[in-house]
């Protein structure tokens, strides 16, 4: 039975919106998957105090079979074809793509790789205002309806570009 899914995107280095945009398309061609929509894209300061460029990041819905293990590797592998290595990588540092699970369905899931709902997001405007975009009455198991978490978000510093996720979904 497919679930209902939420990947995060993000990306510092290259041509960003080109970057996700193409990560999407190989994310909708998954197998057992369909993509639903994508949000605009949106610019925001690097956090983690390391100098570097700011990041584009989006939101991608799907609906999908594959089991969240498999998700996941399919996302990393994703992640590595576009050149990144998660191995000695520095926290918080530049990253040419970064593929997360936010929510899948209605599950609670914590293991040593993955953790469901992501457990950052609810802080991270960067991560609620795409999400919001495209999914504005969502409530997310064991934190509660994402109208709620961004009316507590302070100062956004987020840009929605014009760009996003054009076509993807098609």
């Amino acid at each position: 039975m497919p679930e209902r899914v939420f990947i995060g995107l993000g990306s510092n280095l290259g041509d960003s919106p080109s970057l996700l945009r193409k990560a999407g398309r190989q994310i909708a061609g998954l197998p057992q998957t369909r993509c639903l929509q994508g949000s605009g894209f949106y610019r925001s300061p690097a956090w983690g105090g390391i100098e570097q460029p700011d990041y584009i990041n989006a939101v991608l819905e799907i609906d999908t079979a594959l089991q969240p293990s498999e998700l996941l590797a399919r996302l990393l592998a994703i992640e590595r074809e576009h050149g990144r290595s998660r191995q000695g990588e520095q926290r918080w540092g530049p990253r040419v793509l970064d593929c997360d699970i936010l929510s899948y369905g209605e599950h609670r899931l914590q293991s040593a790789e993955l953790t469901v709902p992501h457990p950052r997001m609810a802080v991270r405007a960067f991560v609620l205002l795409p999400l919001a975009e495209i999914a504005p009455d969502l409530v997310l198991p064991g934190i509660g309806a994402l109208s709620s978490l961004i009316q507590h978000l302070h100062d956004t510093n987020l840009v929605r570009l014009e760009q996003g996720f054009d076509h993807v979904c098609q």
